[in-house]
């Protein structure tokens, strides 16, 4: 009499049948590889939004996000120096910037923990009201005065060049967050709720087409720096995650069970922003290196150094800490207020169109589902 040595698990699985309880089992053999059945994924999504990639993972995809919100969040301060009174200040710049990268960070935190927690993130690069800062900048009360020392006058020689566009920052504040008042009480009220019955695909598409071609003259300005670099940067992403992208890139990893192996995983797909970043920075640190770049700042090719920019690294602080108050307690005026309320609109409408589209990719049928 021969055996079969062959190792078996046993499952059970409780089956009510009239007034007796069986217990039948399932024989399977440890050696046969389950393999389970793969559900269709909308939109080639690698994760799902019920799923939940490792930890180091999320760092990576965290990441290329806050790369993807950059170039829009970077965009607001230097459309706003000159009528802030601190255009060419660099330090200015990066402390704005990292008070608006930190209080976005803060707000994504509390969507997604005690809000609606859609995949969105809370940037600062909505463009909404950026024309009623202009609008009120341009009032002649916060014209900029004269800080070149061409003047001759004892109050220009006085003026405080950080009090100067702080003050202009303080009102700006106060009105936009007379703003978020009204904001709320519309969201209280359930307004939103209400057009929502008459907001569909003919509305979201058109809008979101807009708020994509609205950030056109931005980029443009950016990329017309250097063409050279902004094209290339620009045929790496296209090739990165377009047609790389249905090729998986064999990589060393450890687990405790099969030890050092080789895993294939979809990098072009799942990176292609950092990847393109990553490969047009590393080209042109090689060929400032090598000289290939004027240092010479009038030339326009001096804009594409990686080191041009080395200063503001040694000048501006490691660490900081951005608080309420930070520059002084918000004004409000009624100038202020109602010319921001003129961007109001535009902001209840970007909010609408990326709430629903985030709602759509979570297969979701109204925002009030979303737990």
């Amino acid at each position: 009499m021969s055996y079969n040595n062959e190792a078996y698990v046993v499952e059970k699985e409780d089956v009510k049948h009239d007034d007796l309880k069986v217990e039948p089992m399932t024989v399977t053999s440890r050696d046969q590889k389950s393999t389970p059945t793969k559900k269709p994924r909308a939109f080639c999504l690698s994760y799902l939004v019920n799923e939940h990639p490792p930890w180091y993972l999320c760092i990576w995809l965290g990441f290329q996000h806050f790369l993807t919100m950059l170039g829009s969040t970077l965009a607001i301060p230097f459309i706003l120096q000159i009528p802030m009174c601190f255009q060419g200040n660099k330090l200015v710049i990066s402390e704005i910037l990292s008070t608006i990268f930190f209080v976005s960070g803060i707000a994504t935190l509390l969507q997604t923990t005690f809000g609606v927690r859609l995949p969105i993130v809370q940037g600062g690069g909505s463009l909404a009201f950026v024309g009623p800062t202009f609008s009120i900048l341009s009032l002649p009360q916060w014209r900029c005065p004269d800080l070149s020392g061409n003047s001759n006058s004892t109050a220009s020689s006085n003026i405080d060049p950080t009090e100067v566009w702080q003050i202009r920052m303080r009102e700006i504040q106060g009105a936009i967050m007379m703003t978020g008042l009204i904001q709320i009480v519309i969201g209280f009220a359930g307004v939103v709720g209400f057009f929502l019955r008459f907001i569909g695909p003919l509305t979201i598409a058109p809008t979101i087409t807009l708020m994509g071609i609205s950030l056109f003259s931005e980029a443009a300005e950016s990329a017309g720096k250097h063409w050279e670099i902004s094209m290339m940067t620009i045929a790496l992403l296209v090739i990165f995650s377009q047609y790389l992208s249905r090729f998986d890139v064999p990589l060393p990893a450890f687990t405790r069970d099969r030890g050092c192996h080789v895993i294939r995983y979809p990098l072009f797909r799942s990176f292609p922003i950092i990847m393109a970043i990553i490969s047009s920075w590393v080209i042109c640190a090689i060929i400032t290196a090598a000289g290939g770049f004027p240092s010479d700042p009038d030339n326009p090719n001096y804009l594409a150094r990686t080191d041009r920019e080395l200063s503001v690294l040694e000048e501006a602080k490691w660490f900081r800490f951005p608080y309420p108050g930070q520059w002084g307690t918000p004004t409000v005026s009624y100038a202020g207020v109602l010319g921001m309320l003129t961007g109001l609109l535009a902001s209840l409408i970007e909010s609408w169109v990326i709430t629903t589209h985030a709602r759509d990719y979570r297969g979701l049928h109204h925002p009030l589902n979303m737990r």
